[in-house]
């Protein structure tokens, strides 16, 4: 006799834990400006309202080079070393062994080690995580995280998994070298080509990392996500690889991440504003209930245009990027972790939260998340 198929039914996936590593340097504009000549301290902060980054890695202006940290023994001094603390916190939070963990993936575009994932591997060897647990550094920046988070929802959703890490870092101050960021690139034909030294000017380091894992509770967890792709250069980065060695460089610029200011400019409300209404298409009841907003941050005044352009309240937009800069994949859970460390928000709470972002080239995402 042949039995019945037994539906397949979803399970839900919450938010068990959220961690953050941010530096406690701070670098003012001015000695960006003094290490990195371009524009001045005060049309940076009028364009971008932002004051102040933290780094890692600290600036020898007058050469106009990163300075590997002196620190004590055990302080971190790498992109690993603050992804490592910041995914500890978590599992802290989460009251979870890292030997429950079936996935870690890393997301950076600044990894220690180019190639063979060395940086999630390593976080997988220093926590103790299973042999059969997956370790992978996914080379993506600003909008890779909550990509590579509906990516982690889905293996969980279906059963292949119970439990992933997501960490997304940013360690960009030790690239600080005057040559490599005061050059151009040339991008499209007809438009001037771009200056290198705004992406210094606006970048931070920080690691944020966030647990995600089943849970038996359907009211809760991850309600909406969403995820996609449409090509756009809006950050220019061609050194190294394939593409060096057939066409050269023009400049030594080519290493540097090179923003194209009016492309992302344009870009970040379309594809901000398609995260929003893509992730509350099925469920745009729950618009008015959202009591905190984690999103990508490309400077303040972008973010604070954008906020008011769409008609969000200001207050519930969590910002922080004028006090530690662009901090690329890393930013949203580390706003996240913020507001649970303060208590704005509460793990089994019931509040509602939405994290979207869009960046690079382009990889965007958004969920829709009741703690």
């Amino acid at each position: 006799m042949i039995q019945p198929a037994i539906p397949f039914v979803p399970r839900s996936v919450r938010i068990a834990g959220a961690g953050a590593y941010v530096p406690p340097r701070v670098v003012e504009t001015a000695r960006m400006v003094e290490a990195i000549p371009g524009w001045s301290a005060e049309w940076i902060e009028e364009k971008t309202g932002m004051r102040e980054r933290r780094f890692l890695w600290d600036v020898d202006t007058e050469a106009g080079v990163a300075v590997v940290p002196k620190v004590a023994a055990g302080e971190p001094q790498t992109n690993t070393d603050m992804c490592e603390i910041a995914l500890r916190r978590a599992l802290d939070m989460a009251e979870m062994d890292a030997t429950e963990l079936d996935a870690v993936l890393l997301v950076t575009c600044t990894p220690d080690r180019l190639n063979f994932s060395y940086d999630a591997m390593e976080v997988h060897r220093r926590l103790g995580c299973r042999v059969d647990t997956y370790a992978l550094t996914i080379d993506d920046g600003c909008g890779g995280t909550p990509y590579i988070m509906d990516m982690a929802y889905r293996m969980i959703r279906s059963g292949a998994v119970n439990s992933v890490a997501v960490i997304g870092s940013a360690c960009t101050s030790a690239l600080i070298d005057r040559d490599v960021w005061s050059g151009e690139v040339s991008h499209t034909p007809g438009r001037k080509p771009l200056n290198a030294a705004f992406g210094m000017y606006v970048f931070g380091d920080a690691a944020g990392a966030v647990v995600l894992r089943s849970d038996p509770d359907p009211k809760l967890g991850i309600l909406a996500s969403v995820a996609g792709n449409d090509y756009q250069e809006l950050v220019v980065r061609r050194g190294g690889g394939l593409h060096e060695r057939l066409y050269g460089k023009s400049s030594a610029a080519e290493d540097a991440f090179v923003i194209d200011g009016q492309l992302v400019a344009r870009s970040y409300r379309v594809f901000m504003k398609k995260c929003i209404t893509q992730v509350l298409a099925d469920r745009p009841e729950l618009a008015d209930e959202v009591k905190r907003y984690y999103f990508h941050q490309p400077n303040k005044r972008l973010l604070d245009h954008f906020v008011a352009d769409v008609g969000l309240p200001a207050d519930r937009v969590a910002c922080n990027v004028d006090r530690y800069g662009n901090t690329s994949a890393a930013g949203m859970l580390v706003l996240l972790a913020e507001d649970l460390e303060s208590g704005a928000v509460r793990l089994g709470s019931g509040d509602l939260v939405l994290i979207a972002a869009v960046g690079a080239n382009v990889h965007y995402g958004a969920q829709l998340v009741r703690l």
